[in-house]
């Protein structure tokens, strides 16, 4: 046995090499463009996020109730205050999940209200108040363009004609940037896309046949590498050695040291791709995670303007149902001497809810588990007077407020701050982090995830050089990924020199 794999693993090595060569090539230059248009090269904008003011007393002339019975509204799904062009306006979510814009000192309607609002989100985000704009479309679905790591949805997509062809998303339900996107960035993502993610095979099948074909070529590539180190690590004085110095001999020579020298992270981000790969099998159902109740108009008897407000740093305020009642949800802001805090008031009694934000959390973190695994057109709504029922071996062991994102597990990609930390007492150690603010899932992390995210994070993204910066993190990815392109495009040549 040993001598038939001795008589044959140089062959096979060669021949499992060839069959991975192309998408090697494609993975590491994908990879390598990375960091530099992620990094050194990333494009900037003026505003990444807008700064929440207080909000106008004068102009709140009209109640939210007055405004509803004066455009005859008996539902509608949610509303906030938006300040812009010197006014105020009730934005108010129809049953039709449209957006609409009432002046809050007359109650008109504002026509096309949304991407006039869009159009000063994307023109406030970029600080460009002259250039034409040549599109603005309303997106509900992630695409090549607008990936899922940016998390918002739907957003407006605003095109600018400019000479850098920019296009904008923004959130007009929250006034928040969801990306940006210059002709360098679009071009970036169209290559990344395809010779890192493949999505190209996904338009030519589905989704699972692009996961299977990457996990084999990638298990060919584990393979080939264990046969390399094999070969030019533990058997190479078995073979002969070469006569002549010739070219030939010495791009073998170079082949073998080169290829030692990067086999684990060959091994590493072969291994981590692969498991990362995984995870996209099961289709993601996050984005729908939203309770979004009916509320009806004449539930609301008293305006929050009766409330006791701090003017001085009330930012917004919206409507949340918690079983069968509704509650204004009232935002304050930072100040020298007061945290930010959101509180609760009953709609009709204007009795206080007290500690309101985490009650609120733990009632959608009971909302969200009791309708996971169900069809998604039943999570948007309960019916009237029902109650959820939870596992009773799940408890909540520890609720915390996130007012920033962390390294350990709620990072950047999740966009969505501040939010509250659910943690219940499940096997895998599951984590629901909750944005009360939309009534949103930001994210559910358990122990898998949290394998699959460090394993990603060390192996992948080297994220274990954070202490010696990001320069020198990028670096060092680069240089083991262009290491292994070397290697790779050496063997191509002495199969064909051959």
């Amino acid at each position: 046995m040993k001598q038939f794999i001795r008589k044959n693993i140089y062959k096979w090595h060669k021949i499992i090499g060839l069959t991975t060569i192309i998408p090697v090539i494609f993975w590491c230059l994908s990879g390598l463009m990375h960091p530099f248009l992620s990094h050194w090269f990333k494009p900037k904008i003026a505003n990444e996020f807008m700064v929440v003011k207080p909000l106008s007393k004068a102009q709140l002339v009209l109640p939210l109730d007055s405004v509803l019975k004066q455009n005859k509204i008996t539902d509608f799904k949610g509303f906030r205050i938006i300040q812009f062009n010197g006014k105020s306006f009730y934005q108010i979510k129809n049953l039709r999940n449209e957006w609409n814009y009432y002046n809050t000192e007359n109650g008109t309607l504002l026509k096309n209200g949304e991407k006039i609002y869009a159009e000063y989100l994307a023109r406030f985000f970029l600080a460009d108040s002259t250039s034409k704009i040549s599109s603005i479309t309303l997106q509900t679905e992630f695409d090549q363009q607008y990936k899922y790591i940016n998390r918002l949805l739907p957003v407006w997509k605003v095109s600018f004609d400019r000479a850098d062809k920019m296009d904008v998303y923004v959130e007009t339900s929250h006034s928040r940037l969801g990306t940006f996107n210059p002709i360098s960035r679009k071009i970036f993502l169209f290559i990344f896309d395809n010779f890192h993610n493949w999505s190209f095979l996904e338009k030519m099948g589905n989704n699972t046949t692009r996961i299977a074909l990457m996990l084999a070529l990638l298990s060919v590539i584990c393979i080939s590498t264990i046969s390399g180190i094999i070969i030019y690590g533990l058997m190479w004085g078995k073979f002969k050695k070469p006569k002549n110095k010739d070219e030939k001999s010495i791009l073998k020579k170079y082949h073998r040291q080169i290829g030692i020298a990067v086999s684990f992270v060959s091994l590493t981000f072969a291994f981590s791709g692969g498991y990362h790969a995984t995870r996209k099998i099961v289709p993601n159902t996050l984005p729908e995670m939203v309770y979004e109740p009916v509320i009806q108009s004449h539930q609301i008897n008293h305006g929050f303007q009766n409330l006791p407000i701090e003017w001085e740093r009330l930012t917004n305020c919206s409507i949340v149902k918690i079983n069968d009642n509704f509650y204004y949800q009232l935002f304050y802001k930072k100040l020298v001497d007061k945290d930010a805090e959101t509180i609760y008031y009953q709609t009709n009694s204007l009795k206080k809810l007290n500690n309101g934000d985490f009650y609120y959390a733990n009632y959608l973190g009971e909302y969200f588990q009791s309708k996971e695994g169900k069809d998604e057109n039943s999570c948007c709504e309960m019916s009237e007077g029902s109650t959820m029922v939870m596992n009773n071996e799940v408890k909540l062991l520890e609720q915390n407020l996130i007012n920033q994102f962390e390294k350990r597990e709620y990072g950047f990609a999740f966009k969505r701050l501040p939010v509250i930390r659910l943690s219940y007492n499940t096997p895998q150690k599951t984590n629901y982090y909750i944005e009360t603010s939309t009534s949103r899932l930001a994210a559910k992390i358990d122990n898998s995830d949290r394998f699959e995210g460090y394993s990603f994070a060390i192996l992948h993204k080297f994220l274990f050089l954070d202490w010696a910066g990001k320069n020198v993190r990028d670096i060092t990815m680069m240089i083991s990924a262009l290491g292994v392109l070397i290697v790779s495009i050496m063997g191509l040549i002495l199969f064909f020199k051959k």
